[in-house]
């Protein structure tokens, strides 16, 4: 009897592990002023203690992300390594009929000119291996260009060996994503910070069917199990979301898993529209700031119907798994072998330097994900269940290609490549641990693609976790 009552215990604990936030991306209804008075209806007060499967409880996070980590990695996103991201805004769905891209001002991305990117970074990856591989010049933005010197193409015996090695390396391998192609001629480089995200009034079926698509067909959900929706979609009668819950419960740990990065993700994406939310047009300038009643009408438990507190939770639980990937992808870094190249010897040094004290941090941090409990059943269901997974993921990364707006694409394309590459990590162990020290290695690679969507990915879990706190006090300051 006390082993039934022990087991029945253990099922109610773990069932409240998991959950998914509502859908709409850049959804908006008519807001009142941005900080309403009247009664504070935050879910925030519910937000606390221990995350369940991760003993971690939430004040810490807290403390380690505002305190160690934000401050961090938001200087690292300046370098210029991290903030130019090269990408294709104009590949097609390949899902539905494109509905056209939204003519929104806000959606407009400016792409950066190449003569203006660091010749370090448009000379090749494989740079990254090794500083003899150009002559470096001086390093320019996109807010003020310079001359930038030729490149010499004179490699020395180690540079050739590490591209042999790159261009052998399987892109296909164990990768969650579906990566743009930088070779072609539509992939444009951008400057991630005279881009950056925020709301831009991207709305209406084409963001809803995004969303839609991703939770209802690719999160091993049949259609007749209804998801709770976010109280501005429309209504699908008195089904308050249960049921999903209850069905949710039956499945796998790491198909429970899976629901949760996703909500995570969507979640986090939400904080940013809220917390970079246009408050006035002004004469010509437009004011940007948090607006707590938009944040209120995606978290608030009594406008969704109790989801705000599960949807913010697993935003928690994604910033633990991409915590865990940074922490175990070290040794990778570590290496004297490896550079942060853009042709500027001083700027990278001091890159990496920036990466590496931010990666000490994390494998410091105590109270880690253990993600051995994945995938770890019989060896064959086992593989078949991680390359379900694998292709799932894969599946929500090309969905990013049918988002209209071009800004919203942008940051949900890098965000989910980062979670994509957070995802490789973690399951190539063994890969990392068997690295050479001074030499490249096909068994793992990183492309730099991958690595600037993976800091800077995790760098918008930082924010949003950082925000929280802020929306806290703007909550706390208007009750």
């Amino acid at each position: 009897m006390l082993n039934s009552t022990l087991a029945r215990g253990l099922l109610a604990l773990l069932s409240l592990l998991f959950a998914v936030p509502g859908s709409g991306w850049f959804q908006k209804t008519p807001s009142p002023p941005p900080v309403p008075d009247g009664p504070d209806q935050s879910c925030l007060c519910h937000l606390t203690g221990v995350l369940d499967d991760c003993f971690c409880d939430i004040e810490s996070i807290d403390v380690f992300n505002n305190f160690k980590i934000f401050p961090r990695v938001q200087k690292l996103s300046e370098r210029d390594f991290f903030r130019y991201y090269k990408v294709n805004l104009k590949r097609p769905c390949p899902f539905w009929p494109d509905d056209g891209h939204c003519s929104i001002r806000d959606c407009h991305v400016e792409p950066c000119p190449e003569s203006q990117v660091p010749v370090g970074i448009k000379s090749g990856n494989y740079n990254k291996f090794s500083q003899a591989a150009s002559a470096g010049g001086g390093v320019s933005d996109c807010e003020q260009a310079h001359e930038l010197g030729a490149i010499n193409s004179t490699l020395s015996n180690q540079s050739k060996e590490a591209f042999a090695d790159w261009a052998h390396h399987d892109d296909a391998q164990d990768h969650f994503c579906g990566l743009d192609d930088e070779m072609s001629p539509e992939a444009e480089y951008v400057d991630l910070l005279l881009n950056p995200e925020r709301y831009t009034g991207y709305k209406g079926p084409s963001a809803w069917r995004v969303w839609n698509s991703i939770y209802e067909e690719n999160c091993f959900k049949p259609r007749s199990v209804y998801r709770p929706l976010n109280p501005l979609a429309p209504s699908r009668g008195d089904d308050d979301g249960e049921g999903f819950y209850k069905w949710l419960e039956g499945l796998c740990l790491e198909k429970r898993v899976f629901y949760r990065l996703i909500s995570g993700l969507h979640s986090s994406i939400n904080i940013h529209l809220c917390a970079q939310y246009l408050l006035d047009e002004g004469w010509g300038k437009p004011v940007w700031g948090p607006n707590v009643q938009e944040f209120r009408q995606r978290f608030s438990p009594a406008e969704t119907k109790g989801e705000g507190t599960r949807r913010l939770k697993n935003l928690y639980f994604l910033y633990l798994i991409e915590l865990r990937a940074l922490s175990k992808v070290a040794p990778y870094f570590e290496r004297s072998f490896i550079n942060l190249y853009t042709g500027n010897t001083e700027e990278d040094s001091a890159t990496k330097e920036q990466l590496l004290q931010i990666l000490n941090e994390t494998k410091a941090f105590p109270m880690h994900f253990d993600e051995s409990s994945m995938f770890a059943g019989h060896k064959m269901e086992a593989k078949t269940l991680k390359e379900e997974f694998r292709l799932h993921f894969k599946n929500i990364s090309r969905i990013m290609d049918c988002v209209g707006c071009s800004k919203c694409r942008l940051w949900g394309k890098l965000q989910t490549q980062g979670l994509g590459t957070a995802l490789r990590i973690l399951f190539s162990e063994k890969e990392i641990k068997n690295l050479p020290e001074n030499s490249p290695s096909i068994g793992f690679q990183l492309t730099r693609q991958e690595i600037v969507a993976l800091l800077m990915g995790f760098s918008r879990l930082s924010t949003s976790i950082k925000e929280l706190h802020n929306f806290r006090t703007l909550l706390k300051d208007h009750r």
